[in-house]
């Protein structure tokens, strides 16, 4: 996986994750916003990489996407968001920034970080990562 498509992973996490603080914001408390924008952040990142769009075909030829993501990467990445949305809601109270988007934003954030590492040690455990 090139370092352009664990970018576009990464970007798209954290708008989810700032998009579901703007919606969720007032009805749950932090802990559940965090948790939940870091598994919707996982969900849609990892049905974005596996669904072959036909209207996104001109981006998938671009980024050369031509490997999916393992079921097994996709459920651990669930289990691992549910700690960053938790992480999320640390950060943001060390640092006194309670707006419901920034928590939403870095639970993304956090679950898009712990699936990219996920996925890069999945690759290089199939051996598809390996220098020649």
């Amino acid at each position: 996986m090139t370092v352009t498509n664990l970018l576009i992973v990464l970007i798209l996490c954290a708008l989810v994750g700032a998009f579901t603080g703007l919606v969720l914001g007032d009805v749950v408390g932090d802990l559940y916003l965090g948790i939940i924008a870091g598994l919707l952040a996982t969900v849609v990142a990892a049905a974005a990489r596996n669904l072959k769009i036909p209207q996104l075909a001109v981006i998938y030829s671009a980024l050369a996407i031509e490997h999916l993501i393992s079921v097994r990467v996709i459920i651990y990445s669930v289990v691992a968001s549910i700690i960053a949305g938790a992480a999320a809601v640390g950060v943001a109270s060390e640092t006194d920034l309670k707006s419901s988007i920034i928590i939403g934003s870095l639970g993304g954030l956090f679950a898009g970080l712990l699936m990219t590492m996920l996925i890069i040690v999945s690759e290089k455990r199939n051996g598809e990562g390996r220098a020649p």
